[in-house]
């Protein structure tokens, strides 16, 4: 992982207690995989562990590791570094994602609750007049669309059903069938239909062939007048431009933590609408949230080496349905 990395994400007392279970070795891997000084770490390396900055796990990588029995994640998305080499040797792979996602949730839902009062538009016009109490029109705030009941998107949709507000919750996966959408207590809808009757729309979905540009020119054409579009899942998921000229029409508002491109070009529509709030992808764990990065990998290692099943195990069959 990068050197500024390492010191975010495992501090010094972390890295005591990973030293407990583990002989670690002296120095982190800060850089290339592929060269003759850490060829000399992972020679004796039977557990890596992987952050952001992280080059992938190539078939040279992982032949200069024989030892290596484990790979274990201090983030979220395995994919820019597990390779089809990474499967063949049969190694243990295990993700923090489970802990990147509460971070992601939280945002979500404050999203989804100012998306709930109209924020964006009562603050633009805050210094022109104070709206006083007013009551949403157009789009139906209380029904929420949630595309991908990933485990953000299932996160997200019980927080939902818990609130005392009411809301309606609509769900489009193809992976979720009816016994278990009863479970999530969700109404199970194409995505056609879900945008028709959803008021706001949030994205929990992998970036995958089949769901680029999901949201499209099309879809987003069915989104009730006033309805909200989030996204905390990936910018290529929707079509930016389309979006922006619904936004520029004042006709949908958006929340986006992600874009196509990332990031997007200086002077683009999305950055200065009123009716727009876009962050540089900051939804997952970021400052002082990103400790707990270091924390499940540590205790995956644990577990690791009493022989305990991990809890973020990740195989070569979930990378079709994985962010």
């Amino acid at each position: 992982m990068g050197a500024q990395v390492v010191e975010r994400v495992f501090p010094p007392d972390l890295r005591e207690r990973l030293g407990r279970s583990t002989r670690l070795a002296a120095a982190p891997l800060t850089g290339a995989l592929d060269g003759p000084d850490a060829a000399e770490v992972l020679a004796a390396t039977e557990i890596l562990v992987t952050g952001w900055d992280c080059p992938p796990l190539t078939d040279r990588v992982l032949a200069a590791a024989p030892r290596l029995r484990a790979v274990m994640h201090a983030a979220g998305s395995v994919r820019p570094i597990v390779t089809d080499a990474v499967w063949e040797r049969g190694l243990l792979v295990s993700s923090a994602a489970d802990a990147n996602a509460g971070p992601v949730v939280a945002y979500t839902l404050a999203a989804i609750t100012f998306a709930a009062k109209g924020a964006l538009s009562a603050a633009a016009g805050y210094a022109s007049a104070w709206p006083g109490f007013t009551e949403r029109t157009g789009a139906d705030a209380r029904v929420v669309g949630i595309i991908g009941a990933s485990r953000i998107g299932r996160r997200v949709i019980e927080a939902l059903r818990a609130d005392s507000a009411g809301y309606r919750v609509l769900l489009c996966d193809p992976y979720v069938d009816a016994a278990e959408a009863a479970r999530l207590g969700v109404e199970q809808a194409g995505l056609a239909e879900l945008c028709r009757r959803s008021g706001i729309v949030s994205v929990h979905a992998p970036q995958l062939p089949e769901t680029q540009g999901m949201l499209s020119t099309e879809m987003l054409a069915l989104i009730p007048d006033g309805g909200v579009v989030i996204n905390t899942a990936r910018g290529s998921l929707l079509d930016t431009e389309a979006l922006a000229a619904e936004c520029g029409a004042g006709r949908l508002s958006a929340y986006l933590d992600v874009t196509h491109p990332e990031p997007l070009p200086a002077g683009h529509p999305l950055l200065t609408l009123p009716n727009v709030l876009v962050t540089p992808h900051i939804a997952g764990a970021q400052g002082s949230e990103v400790r707990r990065l270091g924390v499940y990998a540590v205790e995956e290692v644990e577990r690791f080496v009493r022989g305990v099943v991990l809890r973020g195990g990740t195989g070569r069959g979930d990378m079709a349905r994985v962010a």
